[in-house]
């Protein structure tokens, strides 16, 4: 599989305010639950208050841990391709930290008084990136490498398999060939206000993987209202761009997403209700990582897709969905129309 664009680190040494951020999921559909990873680093050239690396992880029931990583030097990154590493301790015998590259992921964060509390290893088989197979795609289109977007954002991994052992407060969980999902952003700051979802685990429709997301957008000086929805079903990429087609949503506070797309080849609807309360996560602002993301990895997906004549290419359902509100925090249902 052809590396997936955007896949190397993104930071020149500039010492302007910088992030950089990934997010890998495995949903464990036998136990119906996820660990999602979710690293930074910010400022790496190390010279302000916000310089530092984090590891968060949510796992079972949004059960929560995240473990800051102070001393930038110790991170490590390829400009060309996927990996990424970073450790934490003074002691290498501690191994304390993480890596990962598209094949593999592997890491352990301990408490601070030294105690286990996750360990982590296992295999990755990519199986769809973002687009076609042989021709993957930059997320956000051509202009994402002039780096006229903020923040930059790339799918890289829509949809995998992941198979191995995860240590999780106390308890082991084993698993082979479960759907795994990554991506990344990068930039001075995440948006001021976005959705997200995204699902790959559905029953009766194995190997769709949809992604989904919107919100307020830096282009250069200005700001605009932007939303997207992937979908990888069957071989085939189906997408969706507020910027070039009839694209509405409703996103409530929290609970409900509802996004419907269409152009002349096909239509799309999407509606996420999420039942339970969800858990906050911390992410990259300019003024650092800030308690602004509401998530939750137990969200019920209905995803319809349909050829313009009304013919149904899929209607399923899951309940592992991971449905997202992020920025400063909205009273009232966020409705856009393009």
């Amino acid at each position: 599989m052809n590396e997936t664009p955007h896949s190397g680190y993104h930071w020149r040494g500039q010492s302007e305010r910088f992030f950089e951020g990934w997010y890998l999921r495995v949903t464990l559909s036998a136990i119906a639950q996820t660990f999602a990873f979710m690293y930074s680093i910010d400022d790496p050239a190390g010279d302000s208050p916000h310089s530092g690396g984090a590891a968060q992880i949510l796992g079972p029931d949004e059960s929560y841990y995240c473990r800051t990583f102070p001393n930038v030097h110790r991170f490590k990154a390829s400009l060309q391709y996927l990996s990424v590493g970073h450790q934490r301790a003074v002691n290498p015998a501690s191994d304390e930290g993480y890596q990962f590259t598209a094949y593999s992921h592997r890491g352990k964060l301990l408490t601070p008084s030294g105690a286990a509390q996750a360990e982590w290893e296992y295999a990755i088989e990519p199986i769809s990136t973002w687009g076609e197979s042989e021709r993957p795609k930059a997320t956000a289109g051509w202009l994402s490498y002039p780096s006229v977007f903020e923040p930059g954002w790339q799918v890289l991994m829509a949809h995998g398999l992941a198979s191995g052992q995860i240590h999780w407060q106390g308890k082991t969980y084993d698993f082979k060939d479960m759907p795994a999902y990554a991506e990344k952003n990068w930039g001075g700051a995440f948006p001021s206000k976005w959705f997200w979802l995204q699902c790959n685990a559905f029953t009766d429709a194995p190997g769709l993987s949809v992604t989904a997301a919107g919100g307020i957008r830096n282009v250069l000086f200005l700001k605009e209202n932007v939303g997207l929805i992937g979908i990888h079903y069957q071989g085939k990429f189906y997408e969706f761009l507020s910027t070039k087609i009839a694209f509405t949503w409703t996103i409530d506070p929290w609970g409900y997403w509802h996004l419907v797309a269409r152009d002349y080849r096909y239509r799309v609807e999407i509606t996420g209700r999420a039942s339970d309360e969800g858990a906050y996560v911390r992410v990259p602002t300019r003024e650092g990582l800030q308690w602004l993301c509401r998530d939750t990895t137990h969200g019920e997906l209905r995803v319809q897709l349909w050829l313009a004549n009304g013919q149904v290419i899929v209607d399923t359902f899951s309940d592992l969905a991971g449905l997202e509100v992020g920025g400063a925090p909205w009273k009232e249902a966020w409705i856009v129309e393009s």
